[in-house]
């Protein structure tokens, strides 16, 4: 097949475009379920991807239980004395890393929503993504996306009729990795990718890194004139970019906190003007099966690391949106493909368990701790779970019931099914 026949079926699936922001690729969906109902809502929706199974028993501890938590994990458990309060919680309370996050619900900004997951659960990481990608019942495998389904039923005509006056901009973006399984639609990924080992700066200031006479050059600057054709999704992002250029200087160096990284991008998108409705980062790294603390500070490690990125880059955010002008458009949520047993193991880690908390966050949430405290039984063993309290897809249709305004009755065509929205908006 010649280049140009092949980059032109590229373009009906989702045209990969050789740019990145600060180093990030970019994905720009051209359908997602979450956005269309209603474009003159101007609210957008952050989805924060935890991938490789957070632990939540040392994210949120159940204070009221510490005795049942220290002797169900002696090896990494951490010390009382050292946990962050939750104002209005006694009985809750969060990692020492979770600072921002403590400060963002105390400031009534923040919230928790406890043991989410699904009956019949799947530990392998591929399946338990796939099922929260798709929001299919364990035991079915659904070949579309919960956005995709949506969309297909929303944006009649896509691609060949966007951008279009009442959608001129990507309706949803993921920032770096792959498009996600939750954008696919019932015949293609409705979507373009953003891709390309060039800076966030290069592609406003029309950079790149390659000469045209390398034959990489050559396929980028095709690339690139093919993406301007096909989609025009580039120089909306491009536009909206070069709006702002003032944000926060509390912003890590590029590279030292890469959730920060594309969560200021989002933010950079957001007050430039695109409509885009859904955005979705993530972060690697959660699978801890081992060394999860430090032997002398279980206060450090691998997962302390992990969840003081969290909190930094999810405190930066939210400051910098405020300061943008743009924080009540702005309402996200974390999630994990699953949680951890409640028992650590001998290497002083946790092996894949069943329900673990996710937060959510923004200047328009109704804050607080949603759930109950998991009970731990006194006599643990390795096979021991948390429970769930509350299926994933109830958060789905609360967000896109009661942020995104979403009629309940596309919402149980959406989900599949019926479930009851949760008091987070």
């Amino acid at each position: 097949m010649k280049r140009r026949d092949f980059l032109r079926n590229m373009a009906i699936n989702g045209v990969v475009i050789p740019q990145l922001l600060n180093g990030i690729s970019l994905k720009a969906m051209g359908h997602t379920p979450l956005l269309a109902q209603d474009v003159s809502n101007d609210r957008v929706l952050v989805l924060i991807q935890l991938n490789g199974g957070n632990d939540g028993l040392n994210t949120i501890l159940p204070v009221d239980q510490y005795g049942a938590y220290q002797s169900a994990r002696s090896n990494i458990a951490l010390p009382q004395d050292k946990l962050l309060k939750i104002n209005g919680f006694d009985a809750t309370a969060l990692h020492p890393s979770l600072t921002e996050i403590q400060q963002l619900m105390n400031d009534g900004k923040a919230g928790i929503v406890q043991a989410v997951s699904y009956p019949k659960p799947n530990f392998s990481h591929f399946r338990a993504t796939d099922i929260w990608m798709t929001a299919s019942d364990a035991d079915k495998v659904v070949t579309t996306g919960w956005a995709g389904r949506y969309l297909n039923d929303t944006f009649p005509g896509f691609p060949d009729k966007y951008p279009n006056e009442i959608m001129p901009d990507p309706l949803a973006i993921q920032v770096g990795s792959v498009v996600a399984s939750a954008f696919q639609g019932p015949s293609f990924t409705m979507g373009l990718a953003i891709s390309n080992p060039a800076n966030f700066y290069n592609l406003i200031e029309d950079k790149t890194d390659a000469p045209t006479t390398t034959r990489w050059g050559q396929q980028l600057e095709y690339l690139e004139k093919v993406s301007q054709k096909t989609d025009q999704y580039a120089d909306v992002i491009k536009k909206a970019a070069l709006r702002i250029m003032k944000q926060s200087d509390k912003y890590p160096a590029p590279g030292k906190n890469t959730l920060a990284d594309q969560l200021k991008i989002v933010a950079r998108l957001v007050a430039g003007g695109l409509r885009t409705k859904v955005y979705l980062v993530n972060m690697s790294g959660f699978d801890t099966h081992s060394k999860q603390t430090e032997n002398e500070d279980t206060t450090t490690g691998v997962h302390a690391q992990l969840l003081r990125k969290v909190s930094e880059a999810i405190g930066i955010f939210m400051e910098d949106l405020t300061a943008l002008n743009v924080a009540d458009r702005v309402a996200g949520m974390t999630f994990s493909e699953f949680g951890r047993r409640i028992k650590s193991n001998a290497s002083g880690g946790t092996d894949h368990g069943v329900a673990a908390p996710l937060f959510y966050f923004g200047a328009k949430v109704k804050a607080g701790i949603i759930g109950t405290n998991p009970q731990l039984p006194t006599a643990v063993n390795v096979n021991d779970n948390i429970p769930m309290q509350h299926d994933f897809r109830s958060v789905y249709a609360t967000l896109l019931q009661q942020w995104l305004n979403l009629p309940s009755d596309e919402i149980q065509k959406v989900l599949m099914g019926q479930f009851p929205v949760l008091p987070m908006v």
